[in-house]
């Protein structure tokens, strides 16, 4: 099993953990997870590969999956299971992946911005990865210097300071925290979704689509619903991809109606 890093917000209430999108960390729900205190706290976690969790040698949504579900449950009183499981885009589908390999371990389940599909915009991951493999780390004198240099090809200030939260500075220079090469290689598995066989899971599904977004379709909805029975399509208006980020405060409300339903 792979080491998985994680980090607990709160001390009371029922646990949410987050799994967090390509080239994130768990810190990027820290505000998400502030604000639903003290009814929740919050397991924000980094997927193999990214943040301070262990690299590994190839992509595997299950074994990603099975990675996160033995951290959940070495980390958790007996208490805080089952836990409720968020997961955005890449973390989407592991977490639907967890929930079908471990649906004693989850509550509810909530996926944002993804289908169980192949498919999906990967040219956008395909253009930032690229550049973010193509800036030399050894001309990098600095932060600043970096955002500067790519800003020519990626010129959203937003999508550019996500990603550079991943630079990190070492004794021999600048470096990318996350596993860039393997995680680059592995779009076309990332874009994948494993066949899951008959599994299913039974507990109550939120289902996040972003208006502006092309990840979600109604027709994925008979596919979704075969592996989530009950699953409940919302989509979010004005949002991107980036439905937590872009849409925080109708995010969080989401996440609370949907926790507090009977």
């Amino acid at each position: 099993m792979t080491d998985i890093a994680s980090k607990l917000i709160g001390s009371t209430g029922k646990r949410i953990v987050f799994l967090h999108g390509l080239f994130g960390r768990g810190k990027n729900f820290t505000s998400i997870a502030k604000a639903l205190e003290p009814d929740y706290s919050s397991l924000l976690v980094d997927l193999p590969n990214h943040g301070d969790s262990e690299w590994t040698e190839d992509f595997s949504y299950v074994d990603m999956a099975d990675s996160v579900a033995a951290m959940i449950a070495e980390v958790s009183a007996p208490d805080d299971l089952p836990v409720h499981l968020v997961g955005h885009s890449l973390g989407g589908k592991v977490a639907m992946v967890l929930a079908l390999r471990h649906p004693d371990l989850i509550d509810r389940l909530v996926v944002v911005d993804i289908a169980p599909t192949a498919g999906g915009s990967l040219g956008v991951f395909e253009h930032l990865l690229s550049s973010l493999a193509e800036l030399d780390l050894d001309e990098i004198e600095s932060r600043s210097g970096a955002n500067e240099t790519l800003e020519a090809k990626i010129p959203e200030d937003t999508i550019r300071g996500f990603l550079l939260q991943n630079l990190r500075t070492t004794s021999a220079g600048y470096a990318w925290q996350p596993n860039l090469t393997l995680l680059h290689e592995s779009l076309p598995a990332i874009g994948d979704f494993p066949d899951m066989g008959e599994a299913s899971f039974d507990g109550p599904v939120l289902w996040m689509a972003g208006e502006n977004s092309d990840y979600v379709s109604r027709e994925d909805l008979p596919l979704m619903r075969s592996l989530f029975p009950r699953a409940t399509l919302l989509t979010v208006k004005g949002s991107g991809h980036w439905v937590h980020s872009e849409q925080p405060k109708t995010f969080i409300s989401a996440l609370q109606t949907f926790f507090s339903r009977d």
